[in-house]
């Protein structure tokens, strides 16, 4: 930070203790300047926390459980973007997280836990459909925004929430995404199997891949569902090998997926396409899987590799900070912060209904690409999908942001 900028941050803050004296909301009606619209992440270290222009954000995430190895992606892009963010806006925010273990009774206690302790300004989620679907009416109870990736379900979006924000695809996109990619496949896959597990979230792809299929004239060879945390999955994939299922579509959390991976090498069945929502995403799938995850293809949202402002400088300081690439739910966490930032201060003050208006006006470039939200509070966002080939995640959709097309079909496994 150069002796200007140190200077301007330090008359900022002095100005507030003479006009304010710890009053909070005369110091944030101060702040008037967004930041911009896409700031390139830097290594720097985080804005000093704790002062009295600083509003605390909190965050309930999984950070251990089922879902640990999709929030670690989560909290290292929100850790990167609060650093980032805060170096140049007007206002200062401070993220406290605390931990759901993967559990929704978990997530609605922890978050009532802190809306009483420290009254946030709003909430960040973590990953997970299900763990945000229970947060979603506490949040809206409490009148607090809440901003969530890493979920697809778009059936909360239907309940009439005012403060719930997704800047990240729902099911509907992911199902037409998905056969939008089929069409273009040659020979194009005929045969589908459905592996559903039995959740909310579950259903509603379910139905929606259902519904894209029956549209394009595609045939469903299986549907089946799963208890999720199944251990035994030879059932439904028998069951797609003997109807001769040439794709298959699955939304496992990454410990069913691996299992169901694992499984389909040792029944010898692997599709020409096998598409998993969700179970992919970590950089745990390729080390625990090697070659044995490879040519499954996912929907995270994002990749270092998309064209957009800022994404490759986020990758290179994921890379300096955690000596690791950037995993996939990192660009929709730091630009979920973006958005977070911009929406703070255009709305000027620590006020939560002025916030919610803020977010529901937004319309701008981030990481992860353009993000305007619609009535509903979902995001007219980009799905891109990642596939795993030699050991890493290459973007192979959509066609504009790939780096290579899918590769297709998918080798057998007695042929890798």
């Amino acid at each position: 930070m150069s002796d200007a900028r140190a200077l301007s941050r330090r008359g900022f803050l002095q100005s507030v203790a003479l006009v304010v004296g710890g009053s909070l909301l005369a110091a944030c009606q101060n702040a008037a300047t967004p930041p911009a619209a896409t700031p390139k992440p830097t290594a720097a270290p985080a804005a000093q926390t704790g002062s009295a222009a600083s509003l605390t954000i909190g965050a309930v995430m999984p950070l251990t459980g089922r879902y640990a190895s999709l929030a670690e992606q989560v909290k290292n892009g929100y850790d990167i973007a609060f650093d980032d963010l805060n170096k140049t806006s007007k206002i200062q925010l401070q993220l406290k997280v605390l931990d759901d273990a993967s559990d929704a009774t978990n997530t609605v206690q922890r978050i009532e836990s802190l809306s009483a302790s420290d009254n946030p300004l709003a909430l960040l989620g973590g990953a997970g459909s299900d763990l945000y679907a229970a947060a979603a009416a506490v949040a809206d109870k409490n009148k607090t925004p809440y901003i969530g990736i890493a979920f697809a379900l778009y059936s909360v979006h239907q309940r009439g929430l005012k403060y719930l924000f997704s800047p990240f695809q729902k099911s509907p996109q992911l199902a037409k995404s998905v056969f939008d990619m089929m069409d273009t496949l040659s020979p194009k896959p005929t045969r589908v199997a459905i592996f559903a597990e039995k959740t909310d979230w579950g259903a509603e792809l379910d139905g929606l891949w259902q519904q894209e299929a029956k549209a394009r004239g595609y045939e469903i060879a299986a549907d089946e569902q799963y208890t999720p945390g199944a251990t035994d999955y030879s059932a439904p994939i028998l069951k797609a090998k003997s109807a001769n299922a040439d794709a298959l579509l699955s939304l496992p959390s990454p410990p069913d997926g691996m299992a169901i991976a694992k499984q389909l090498k040792e029944l010898d069945y692997m599709p020409k396409l096998a598409h998993m929502v969700r179970a992919p995403d970590g950089l745990v799938w390729g080390k625990n899987l090697g070659h044995d995850g490879d040519w499954f293809v996912h929907a995270p949202g994002w990749h270092p590799d998309v064209k957009f402002p800022g994404a490759k400088e986020l990758a290179q300081v994921h890379q300096t900070r955690f000596n690791k690439p950037a995993e996939v739910l990192v660009g929709p966490a730091y630009s979920a912060v973006q958005v977070l930032f911009d929406a703070v201060n255009r709305a000027g003050k620590p006020d939560r209904d002025a916030l919610r208006d803020a977010l529901a006006a937004t319309d701008m470039m981030t990481v992860a690409g353009p993000i305007k939200f619609n009535a509903d509070g979902t995001a007219q966002a980009i799905t891109v999908m990642d596939q795993w080939l030699a050991g890493k995640q290459v973007l192979v959709w959509p066609k504009e942001q790939q780096t290579q097309p899918p590769d297709y079909p998918a080798k057998a496994w007695n042929s890798r």
